[in-house]
């Protein structure tokens, strides 16, 4: 069914437990701002809406909470590179090094090595956020690339099949994209926009486990997000009877919120473990498809530019970015 293994990622959140802390501190922390926040502008609203009826009101207090909400989702927008660079990418860094089987650092001194790690990699926030949107958006062509393979197929239902699970690997980007980024951490190369190529290819050449693994994925990470929903829905339905002017949507908002925090807190991490496990077995040894980066090409726009970058650092040859395993040649 599924080719990782659930007991080792269990052992590597583990391992890497200062992470899950930091994490579930960040999370968890921009929940609790999003409610605050919200709190607070329908409490201004409420108070100036004392200047009119009942009806107005009740109307400034919702849209002082609207503001406040959209506040807080405008400040996260900005704070997003930092974020993917500090949080995830620092957690990919020592995930990769537990998994190639080298000691790190425990307490805080994980946190700092991760981060010294992500800077050697890839400089500055700014650069792995270009990287990561780029990622992304050939992952997007991948699944294209795949649907249109099963349209030559004569096989009844097949369409239906495929239109399924390109539907679940839309939403495993957000896994797939940081296991390619954790190829880059792993092959130690200075050039991550030829390394995310790389990556990328070895990916598409072995689209049939990846998809299958991350479609598993997505139903057990979404699965159990749903699960805290359900259960966060009483505690959030208190805190909004606590906002003045209460809105009857905000119950169902918050929970969504708590859900989300626990799911890239939690769950996501032992997601992204076991999809690294397997992406790093499946590839072990591989090398590139010149015929796999021909299609890419062809149907990515974004693949190109990731060409052109990494042709652009110095010192790049080929695919650039390393291959599977530290040191180890391509098969001839």
């Amino acid at each position: 069914m599924w080719d990782f293994s659930i007991g080792r990622a269990l052992g590597l959140m583990g391992r890497t437990w200062p992470f899950i802390a930091f994490r579930m501190v960040v999370y968890f922390g921009i929940a609790v701002a999003y409610v605050l926040v919200t709190g607070v502008g329908a409490g201004i609203g409420w108070g100036v809406g004392a200047f009119g009826d009942a009806d107005f009101q009740a109307a400034a207090a919702l849209w002082g909470g609207v503001a406040g909400f959209g506040l807080t989702a405008g400040v996260l927008y900005f704070l997003r590179e930092y974020i993917l660079y500090i949080v995830k990418a620092g957690h990919i860094a020592v995930l990769v090094e537990l998994l190639d089987g080298r000691p790190v650092p425990d307490g805080r001194a994980q946190i700092e090595h991760a981060g010294g790690v992500v800077k050697q990699r890839f400089g500055e926030a700014s650069v792995l956020f270009a990287v990561d949107q780029l990622v992304k958006g050939v992952l997007a062509a991948i699944t294209g690339i795949v649907q249109g393979i099963a349209s030559f197929l004569p096989v009844p239902g097949l369409q239906q099949l495929v239109g399924v699970i390109r539907a679940f690997l839309r939403i495993a980007v957000g896994l797939v994209d940081e296991v390619i980024l954790a190829y880059a951490i792993r092959t130690g190369s200075s050039n991550p926009w030829g390394s995310a190529r790389t990556a990328l290819v070895l990916y598409g050449q072995n689209y049939k486990v990846m998809l299958r693994n991350a479609a598993w994925l997505t139903v057990f990470t979404y699965g159990l997000a749903f699960l805290v929903f359900l259960v966060m829905l009483a505690p959030a339905a208190a805190l909004v009877w606590l906002i003045p002017g209460a809105w009857s949507a905000g119950g169902f908002v918050f929970a969504i919120l708590f859900a989300w925090a626990v799911k890239v807190a939690l769950i996501e991490p032992f997601a992204i473990a076991c999809l690294m496990e397997v992406y790093f077995k499946t590839v072990e040894g591989q090398a590139p498809d010149p015929a796999w980066e021909e299609r890419l090409s062809s149907a990515s726009r974004k693949f190109g530019e990731l060409r052109q970058k990494a042709a652009g650092v110095a010192g790049t040859g080929g695919f650039g970015g390393g291959w599977p395993g530290r040191g180890q040649m391509p098969p001839k």
